[in-house]
Order: C-alpha cells, then sequence, then structure tokens
C-alpha cells in the first residue's frame, strides 16, 4: 500500500460517522433525573425479589406452624388465622381464599356472628382482588352492617366502593360505567362517616373519592397528608401513589404519574405484594415511552405476579398489552439483526482500513526508527566531537594564556640581563682602556651567579602561580595528609613543586629541568621518584594527574 496514512485516517473517520448514523434512536421522551433514578432502583429491587419474597413466605411459615401446633381455644387461633390471612391477601388468592374458610369455621364454631360477618368482609377482598365480580356482590350482599364494628363498617363500604369502581372499569361500557362510578362515590361516602378523621383510612377514602372525581388539587393534598403520616406502611404508600398516578394520568400529565408509579411498584416489589398495577401500569408508559427492554420486563413481572395471584382480571389486561409489547419486541430484534448485518459489513470494512493503515504505519514506523538511529548516532558522534573541540579549545585558550605570561616574563628578564650586561660591558671596557685589572677582576668577582638564578627562579615561581593560584593545594589533594607540603610564607615553590610545575607546563625531559633549574639530571630524578613513591597514586598515573591541574 501506497497511500498516505492521512487518507487512511479520513476513510475511518467516513466509516465511523456513517455506522454512527446508522444506530437506532432511542425514542424514549427525556425523562427527568428522579423517574430515572427512581427506574434504576425498580430495576435493583427487581433483581433481589426472591429475597423479598422469602421474606413473606417465611413469615407464612412461621404462622402456620404455630397454627398448626396450636393447643389454643378457636378464639386464639381465630386471631392467628387472621394473621396468616392478612400474609396472603395481597400474596396468593388460593391460600387467602382457603384461610377465609378456616376464619368463618372458627366464627360459626365461636358462635359469634360478628366474627362470622368480619370473614365475610375478608372473604369479600380476596374476591374482588381476583377478579370474581359476581361471587364479590354476592358475598356482599350476604353481610349485615349491623353486626360490624365502626371500623369493619367503613371497610365495608369501601369494598363495595372499589367493587362498583373496579366493575366499571373492567366493563369499559360508557353505558353502565357512570352509573358503577356514581353507586362507588356514593359507598366512599358512606365509609367516611365511619372513618377517624386524619386516619390512614379515612385519607385513603378520600383519595378514593377525589380519584373518582378527576379532581387532581383535592388528591395532591390528600397524598401529601399520607406521605406526613407517623407509621405509613409500605404498602399504603403504594395504594397511595398509584391512586395519584390515575389522577395525573387523566389530568395528561404523564411525568409525575410515571415517577408515582416507580414509588408504588418500588414498594410493591420489597413487600412481595403480587395483587398490583403499578408494574403493569408501568409497562405501558414504558413502551409508550419506546423504552421497550423496560416495558418487556415489568410486563413480564406483571403476567407473573397476576398469574401467582391468580387475579383474572389483571391478567385480561395484561394479555392485551403483554402481545403488543413482545409482538414489538419481535419486530425490533428483527430489525437489531438487519441493523448488526449492516453493522458487521461496515465493521469488516473498518476492520480491513484499520489493518491498512496499521500496515502502512509499521512500515512508516520503521522508517522513522531507521531515520532516528541514524539521527542519534550522528548527534552523539557530534557530541564527541564537539566535546574534543571543547577541550581542545580549553586547552589551546589555556596554553595561549601560558604563553602570553611567560612571554611577557621572558622579555621583562631578558631586558633586565640586557641592560645588565650593557651596564657591565661598558665598565669592563672603561677598567680595560685605562688598564685597571684588579677592578676589573673585582668586578667579575661580584657577579654572583646563585643569587641570580634564584632570583629567575623566583620570577618563575611567581608567573606560574599567578597562572595556576590552586595549584598547591591540587596537587598536596595527591598525597595523604601527613605528607603534604606546607610553604613557608615566604616562600613560593619547593625544590619538588617547582619540577611538577615545569611538568605541568609541558616540559617533561629531565635533562632540559636540570639545565633549567641548575640541578644534576639525577637530582631531579631523585626528586621525581621521592614525590611519586609518597602519593596514593600508582607512578604512571601521577604526572598525568599533574598535567590535568587547571589554570585560572
Amino acid at each position: 500500500m501506497t497511500a498516505h496514512p492521512a487518507y487512511f485516517v479520513k476513510l475511518v473517520l467516513t466509516l465511523c460517522c456513517l455506522l454512527a448514523s446508522g444506530l437506532t434512536a432511542r425514542a424514549a421522551a427525556g425523562a427527568s433525573p428522579v423517574a430515572d433514578s427512581l427506574l434504576r432502583e425498580l430495576n435493583q429491587v427487581l433483581a433481589h425479589k426472591k429475597k423479598y419474597d422469602g421474606q413473606r413466605l417465611e413469615r407464612i411459615a412461621a404462622l402456620t406452624a404455630d397454627f398448626a401446633a396450636s393447643e389454643a381455644d378457636n378464639e386464639g387461633k381465630f386471631g392467628l388465622a387472621l394473621r396468616i390471612y392478612d400474609e396472603y391477601k395481597a400474596f396468593k388468592y388460593d391460600s387467602a381464599f382457603a384461610y377465609c374458610q378456616r376464619i368463618t369455621r372458627l366464627a360459626e364454631a365461636l358462635n359469634q356472628p360478628a366474627k362470622v360477618e368480619v370473614a365475610k368482609l375478608k372473604l369479600t377482598f380476596v374476591l374482588l382482588s381476583s377478579g370474581l365480580f359476581k361471587e364479590t356482590f354476592e358475598t356482599l350482599g350476604r353481610i349485615n352492617p349491623r353486626l360490624l364494628t365502626d371500623v369493619d363498617k367503613r371497610t365495608f363500604y369501601f369494598l363495595k366502593a372499589r367493587a362498583y369502581s373496579d366493575l366499571g372499569d373492567f366493563n369499559q361500557d360508557q353505558t353502565y360505567r357512570p352509573q358503577y362510578y356514581r353507586q362507588a362515590l356514593a359507598c366512599a361516602d358512606t365509609a367516611l362517616r365511619f372513618c377517624q378523621p386524619g386516619s390512614y383510612e379515612c385519607l385513603a377514602t378520600q383519595e378514593f373519592v377525589a380519584q373518582k372525581n378527576g379532581d387532581l388539587a383535592a388528591g395532591v393534598a390528600v397524598y401529601r397528608q399520607i406521605r406526613r403520616l407517623p407509621r405509613l406502611t409500605p404498602h399504603q404508600l403504594a395504594v397511595s401513589a398509584s391512586t395519584l398516578a390515575d389522577l395525573y394520568e387523566r389530568a395528561g400529565q404523564p411525568a409525575p404519574a410515571f415517577e408515582l408509579l416507580l414509588v408504588s411498584a418500588i414498594a410493591d416489589v420489597r413487600t412481595a405484594t403480587k395483587e398490583t398495577v403499578a408494574i403493569f401500569k408501568l409497562s405501558d408508559y414504558c413502551y409508550r415511552r419506546g423504552d421497550l427492554q423496560n416495558a418487556y420486563t415489568f410486563i413480564r413481572e406483571a403476567r407473573e405476579g397476576a398469574a401467582f395471584y391468580k387475579a383474572r382480571q389483571r391478567q385480561l389486561e395484561i394479555s392485551h398489552i403483554s402481545s403488543v409489547i413482545e409482538g414489538q419486541k419481535i419486530n425490533i430484534i428483527e430489525s437489531q439483526r438487519k441493523s448488526l448485518k449492516t453493522y458487521a459489513i461496515i465493521m469488516t470494512l473498518l476492520a480491513a482500513v484499520v489493518i491498512g493503515f496499521a500496515v502502512v504505519s509499521v512500515r512508516q514506523l520503521g522508517k522513522l526508527r531507521k531515520a532516528g538511529r541514524l539521527i542519534f548516532a550522528t548527534n552523539r558522534e557530534l557530541r564527541e566531537r564537539n566535546g574534543e573541540l571543547r577541550r581542545l579549545n580549553i586547552g589551546l585558550n589555556e596554553a595561549d594564556k601560558i604563553k602570553e605570561e611567560y612571554i611577557g616574563y621572558y622579555f621583562h628578564n631578558n631586558s633586565q640581563y640586557i641592560d645588565k650586561i650593557e651596564t657591565l660591558k661598558k665598565r669592563l671596557d672603561s677598567l680595560l682602556s685605562t688598564k685597571q685589572y684588579t677592578a676589573v677582576q673585582k668586578m667579575v668577582d661580584g657577579v654572583n651567579i646563585k643569587d641570580e638564578r634564584n632570583a629567575l627562579l623566583k620570577g618563575f615561581d611567581t608567573v606560574f602561580l599567578r597562572l595556576f593560584p590552586n595549584f598547591i593545594a591540587q596537587f598536596n589533594a595527591l598525597f595523604p595528609e601527613e605528607d603534604r607540603i606546607k610553604l613557608p610564607d615566604d616562600q613560593l615553590l619547593t625544590t619538588e613543586t617547582r619540577i611538577f610545575a615545569l611538568i605541568r607546563l609541558g616540559i617533561d625531559d629531565s635533562e632540559q629541568i636540570s639545565r633549567m633549574l641548575g640541578y644534576s639530571i639525577n637530582t631531579v630524578y631523585t626528586y621525581k621518584t621521592r614525590v611519586k613513591n609518597r602519593s596514593f597514586l600508582p607512578n604512571e598515573e601521577f604526572e598525568a594527574r599533574i598535567r590535568a591541574i587547571q589554570a585560572v
């Protein structure tokens, strides 16, 4: 492949845009953060549904074991049977109905008419929850309200109101429904006469009335009072939230209705309540919002709950929406299958482009690495040469400085010696012309070679230490503490250090050093050997370290 890599980048981006544009957009309307949070919470509690069901089953198992083992009188068994019924009434119709029969037999055995009527009330509730309207109204017709307490009278009239309301909802006939609703409201008004003001039962009845009247403001006000009740149970919250959700839905406000149904469904799952409408209605909401995944999850849960409880009217209602949702799901699966096929082709092309781009990139990378190695080697060589040049430059600068210093010193001393010789010559000429040989001899004897040499060496020392002010310190650094040189204040260099000062200047021939310092060659050798032996450096490295001493 010889195409430029930028071409492949452009092609990859184009294909990615095509892939993104081909994805099916979610048709759901934007949900509020509260609804999203509640939706996540509902899915989480559904994942733990078995745990909540298990908790109710454990309570039932403990109560039924107590009932079976109880040796108490029928009065005690009646109370225990009522507790078992309460656990079953919104959980499983068959078991609740069976315990209604037991409650009835115990009440008849006790020969207490009030308890017999209470047993009929319990039976009415499960018959209504199961959708057996004919049996519900027949049982309600056999109840004598005069034998009931005020609390049970409220229950009786509210059950009657619910029965007419549910029948109207199930019937869906516009001729008979209004009549059923009017009868429901009349029964609810009667129920309110037997309620304790401010109690949950009273507020729940008021909310029911607001629901039948379509009075959203009243329903909201009552719901807020219910939420403030100190001992509100999760099941009571579920019923109240579901009732207000229906009011919001009828008022054309689906968003708050959706949130309230979520609250109700969460409470239902946590209390293992199977006789419920909230999760069924949620599936319809999610379907209309385009959230088919949750719609299918919730309708399946509603169908399983209704089947488990044996709520016949719920099963009929669910079957309609269930078939619609499942049919839509099949269509979506088929659409997704076609889309996946298209995406697979696009991804194959994309993979081919990426592989081609990778091949070109690898080749380009190989070339870059090769060029990089060449550049690195060249740079390293240049750095080495620059280092050598810097060292040479430093050496040349140092040598130039030394030459300048010593040339100046040479001309200065030589000019002094020429002046002395010229003066001496003039005096000798004068004395010889007058034949004063004794004065000539005296003048010759007055020349002190040793003093002259010492003056020469002192001048050398002065110039050298001006060029190398740290020479003595660096020289001493090559010896142990006890062998280091300590110069008197009036002395510049010793004979030993002067020899190595000349070596630092590049004069390493011992014979030349001996002539310059006026020593025998053996003396120079002796001094050099003695100094090297005192150092902790090997002899062969010592002079190299001396030459490495830096000038100013």
